[in-house]
């Protein structure tokens, strides 16, 4: 499930998110927040952004992950990935098996954590 503006839910077929921690940073405005995404075997999520950086860990699996304007690319796990602010980008789970991501924010405080590319 993954939280908007006003605490409305929107849950994805076959991802599940796990919210770790979260505190403010010592940069004014800016809070890091860290959650582990579980995929189950061809569960995909949309292209989306988020109002700063993110940081990629994969725990297990094979997760593709697709920045606009760039080549998709596989990571396994033990592969790491940084996402740029703002950056639209997708993320699939391309194995047979479920695969989980360590995600790391770095952003904004009081901005929706997530926006979904309009199509």
């Amino acid at each position: 499930m993954l939280l908007f503006p006003g605490n409305a839910l929107v849950q994805q077929s076959g991802i599940h998110r796990t919210d770790l921690q979260r505190h403010d940073l010592s940069v004014s405005g800016h809070e890091s927040i860290q959650v582990r995404v579980d995929f189950e075997a061809g569960s995909a999520f949309g292209m989306h952004s988020h109002p700063g950086e993110e940081i990629i860990y994969v725990l297990d699996g094979s997760l593709e992950y697709e920045i606009e304007g760039e080549q998709p690319v596989i990571l396994h796990a033990g592969d790491v990935l940084f996402i740029p602010a703002g950056k639209n980008h997708a993320a699939k789970n391309v194995g047979k098996v479920k695969g989980s991501e360590l995600a790391t924010y770095i952003v904004e405080k009081g901005r929706p954590l997530l926006v979904m590319k309009k199509q």
